[in-house]
């Protein structure tokens, strides 16, 4: 059948076919759309979003010199693994579709740098993925994500890491080992606490945490001098601050650690059983500097509010001995925060 003048009208700037919004069913590298505009082995881009793909063929594998492939906003449920013999790719987006897999052989797609499977049915990060050394920036924004594997300490190179918009309720502690990383989005998911490695993204320069369910930030976080962009809207440490300081009265036992602590009197394995010896060496000090004071079970939980950068005020979590020690000079409850400044808490100039 003839093709007509619309048809032929294909942007091909720059060895790129535009083949989207165009009603495909199927993708075929045999096409009169395909082999009336290039030749497959020329194909550097090669954008077919917005059609009524289900699958991504064996075919794919003829453009064998393809750089970038964007299958965006179809009905995509399986990719095939002959995608892994495009040894040059390094830009795949998949955003918006039903994707809850990967095939194995994306792991051979060592030159991809940039992958976006926002907006599809992953429950967890695809094993796959920890595979691509190169990798530089990760977009899994929109799915049902609610763990994240260990593997992900794996790349090193990545840059950018998006997961907002899944269900996460934690983050381990291997995401501090993303050196390079810039920017971390995890925004819109059921996050109650941050772990303190985070402190070891030095490079960091944006963090996105709004709408979770923290009350708190580690202490750490004041270690990341390099943040510029810091986000925690609708989260309960912004909406709503702890006035309520939970505090279990001390047992005997506590009680006789604190008094040799503070009076210094000595102790020793041979003298003392040995649990009692570690009990002993568990004494935490007070954080208020001008109490002398030490905790082992029984404290008191406060937040501190911490200038950080001169633009935000941060709410960090704090133990101390007692209740006292609240009073003793320490910026500890928000009673001393004016409303004015607390609306605009955290949120980037």
């Amino acid at each position: 059948m003839e093709l007509t003048r619309q048809e032929e009208d294909l942007h091909h700037s720059r060895n790129t076919l535009d083949l989207s919004s165009r009603g495909l069913t199927y993708l075929s590298p045999s096409s009169p759309l395909v082999t009336r505009s290039f030749g497959v082995s020329t194909i550097r881009r090669l954008v077919i979003a917005d059609n009524s793909l289900s699958v991504v063929p064996n075919l794919i594998a003829q453009f064998i010199n393809l750089e970038e492939l964007d299958i965006s906003r179809n009905s995509i449920s399986w990719i095939s693994g002959e995608i892994g013999q495009l040894t040059k790719l390094k830009i795949l987006i998949a955003r918006n579709n039903r994707l809850s897999t990967l095939p194995k052989e994306l792991e051979s797609s060592r030159s991809l740098e940039i992958l976006n499977l926002s907006g599809n049915q992953f429950t967890s990060i695809p094993k796959e993925i920890f595979g691509l050394v190169k990798l530089q920036e990760l977009y899994l924004g929109g799915n049902q994500i609610s763990s994240i594997a260990d593997g992900i300490s794996r790349l090193e190179g990545l840059r950018v890491l998006y997961l907002g918009g899944n269900l996460l309720s934690s983050i381990p502690g291997s995401l501090g080992s993303l050196r390079n990383l810039q920017a971390l989005i995890l925004c819109d998911n059921k996050l109650e606490h941050i772990p303190p490695k985070l402190a070891d993204l030095k490079k960091l320069r944006s963090l996105s945490l709004h709408k979770n369910n923290l009350k708190t930030l580690p202490m750490e976080i004041v270690k990341l001098m390099h943040l510029q962009e810091l986000s925690l809207r609708d989260n309960p440490l912004v909406n709503k601050f702890a006035r309520d300081y939970d505090f279990n009265p001390p047992s005997l036992q506590e009680l006789s650690g604190r008094s040799i602590k503070l009076l210094k009197i000595p102790y020793r394995a041979g003298v003392l059983p040995s649990s009692l010896v570690s009990y002993l060496d568990s004494a935490q000090s007070c954080v208020n500097p001008k109490c002398k004071g030490v905790y082992f079970d029984s404290r008191v939980r406060c937040l501190k509010f911490v200038d950080f950068c001169g633009q935000y005020r941060l709410p960090l979590e704090q133990y101390l001995c007692s209740r006292h020690s609240i009073s003793c000079d320490v910026d500890c409850n928000n009673h001393s925060v004016p409303a004015s400044k607390i609306q605009k808490l955290l949120l980037p100039r």
